[in-house]
C-alpha cells in the first residue's frame, strides 16, 4: 500500500463546514475526487491534486529551505476528524494558501534540490527509501513541486482554502 499526499481546494464556506463536520468533508471530498478522476480538469479548474509518493521528499526539502507554510501536512488539524488514511486531515486558510502560492512563485525547483542528491534522501530515510537507494533522479520530486505550486497558484487566485491529508 502506498502513501499518497492529497489536496483539495475548498471555498471558505466549505472549509468552515468541513471544520464543523468532518464526516461531511470526507463524503464531499470522496465525491469530488471521484468526479475528477473520471475526467480531471486542467488548472485552474482542478479542485483536487495528489503528489503521489513525493510528499515525504517534498516535506524534507521544503523544511530544509525554510518554506514558510506547511504545505505537505497542513498547518491546522480538523478538530474531531478521524484518520483519513495516515492520520487526520489538516488545512490551510485562505491567507496561508496565498502565502504558500507566493513562496512557490519565489522558489524555483532548482532551489529546492540545490546541494541535495538521492543519497541524502536515502540517508534521511525519506519515503519511498528504495527509490533513493537506487539513486533515481530528484526530477520526480521537482515535477511534483512544480505541479503543486501551480495548484496553489490557482487556489490563491480563486480565494480558496485547502484540505491536506495522506491516503
Amino acid at each position: 500500500m502506498s502513501m499518497i499526499g492529497e489536496y483539495a481546494r475548498m471555498t471558505p464556506a466549505q472549509l468552515d463546514r468541513a471544520i464543523g463536520d468532518p464526516d461531511w468533508a470526507l463524503k464531499f471530498l470522496d465525491e469530488l475526487i471521484e468526479a475528477e478522476t473520471d475526467g480531471p480538469p486542467e488548472l485552474p479548474d482542478a479542485r483536487s491534486h495528489a503528489t503521489d509518493k513525493a510528499w515525504h521528499a517534498l516535506d524534507f526539502l521544503l523544511r530544509r529551505i525554510g518554506f514558510p507554510v506547511a504545505v505537505v501536512h497542513g498547518e491546522q488539524e480538523i478538530p474531531g476528524a478521524e484518520d483519513w488514511g495516515y492520520g487526520p486531515p489538516r488545512y490551510l486558510t485562505v491567507e496561508q494558501v496565498r502565502a504558500a502560492a507566493e513562496a512557490f512563485a519565489g522558489t524555483p525547483s532548482a532551489a529546492l534540490t540545490e546541494g541535495v542528491g538521492p543519497t541524502d534522501l536515502a540517508k534521511a530515510e525519506i519515503y519511498p527509501t528504495i527509490v533513493w537507494e537506487r539513486g533515481e533522479s530528484l526530477g520526480y520530486v521537482t515535477d511534483h513541486y512544480e505541479a503543486l505550486g501551480q495548484f496553489f497558484q490557482a487556489a490563491a487566485s480563486a480565494g480558496d482554502a485547502m484540505l491536506i491529508w495522506l491516503d
